[in-house]
């Protein structure tokens, strides 16, 4: 029997943001994304192609007056697609850890998509900006994604001082967990949970 396509699309548009994502977790890494936040993008397309997850990713926002719109309706937009294209979760492994360095950088990403909300991120690194990218966005970058996920992500990144690639890690790190996660288990076809739900 054809295992059942996991893709999904989700479009949010409001006064501040247009966006459209679009995942296949089933995919190889293929992505196709513009956010008009370089950085941004950059981080976006190492979670695709180290995650394996196929992502298109279209956003227009108000980037003349902030760019926190942007980055946060990304991750609720990005995070509702990954919540769709998961389904009822029955038959993934759940669970998912990596450890991934970067040059002088070492950082962790652990993933749960058991449906339970809940992010810690402690990032070593304490730069403020890239360009005049904000880094502190990430951490709303990551609430909204967890939220619309529905995961429990921890990341912790344990050194380095180089902003790049201490989010460059991180972002691998996270996509290499998210895979673990939301990979089919050769074992169990059942809802990963002893309460029979998630």
């Amino acid at each position: 029997m054809k295992a059942k396509e996991r893709k999904a699309k989700v479009a949010r548009k409001t006064r501040e943001t247009n966006i459209v994502a679009s995942v296949n977790l089933d995919g190889k890494g293929v992505y196709s994304i513009r956010t008009g936040l370089p950085f941004f993008d950059h981080m976006l397309e190492l979670l695709s192609k180290h995650s394996l997850i196929d992502l298109t990713l279209r956003a227009t926002g108000d980037l003349a007056v902030d760019y926190h719109h942007t980055v946060e309706d990304i991750g609720l937009t990005l995070g509702a697609a990954l919540d769709k294209a998961l389904g009822d979760r029955r038959g993934i492994v759940r669970y998912g850890c990596a450890t991934v360095p970067m040059d002088e950088t070492l950082a962790r990403a652990v993933v749960d998509l058991g449906g339970r909300p809940w992010l810690e991120v402690r990032m070593a690194c304490r730069k403020k900006k890239i360009l005049d990218f904000d880094l502190s966005l990430f951490g709303e970058f990551f609430q909204a994604l967890t939220v619309q996920t529905r995961m429990n992500l921890h990341i912790e990144q344990f050194y380095g001082s180089e902003a790049h690639h201490a989010y460059e890690a991180v972002f691998k790190a996270l996509a290499r967990a998210l895979r673990q996660a939301a990979e089919r288990d050769p074992r169990n076809r059942a809802l990963p949970s002893s309460k029979g739900a998630l």
